[in-house]
C-alpha cells in the first residue's frame, strides 16, 4: 500500500509539474458545453459537470487498461 501511495504522489507530481510549465492544456477545463456558470454581484458558482465526466470516462479507461 505504501509503495502505490508514493507512485501515486510521483505522478500527481508530474501532471502539476506540467500543468505549470503549459497552461495551455488544461484551458479547456470548465470550458465544455454543460458546463453550469453562474455570476451575480455577490455569488459566483461553477459547476463543471461535462469536464467531470469526461475526466471521470478518462480515469475509469485509464484503470481498467492498468488493471488488466
Amino acid at each position: 500500500m505504501g509503495a502505490w501511495i508514493i507512485k501515486a504522489g510521483v505522478v500527481l507530481i508530474i501532471i502539476g509539474t506540467i500543468l505549470h510549465v503549459a497552461p495551455w492544456l488544461i484551458s479547456w477545463f470548465g470550458r465544455l458545453p454543460g458546463d453550469i456558470r453562474l455570476e451575480t454581484e455577490k455569488v459566483k458558482v461553477f459547476i463543471p459537470i461535462t469536464s467531470m465526466v469526461l475526466i471521470s470516462a478518462v480515469f475509469t479507461l485509464l484503470f481498467n487498461l492498468l488493471r488488466r
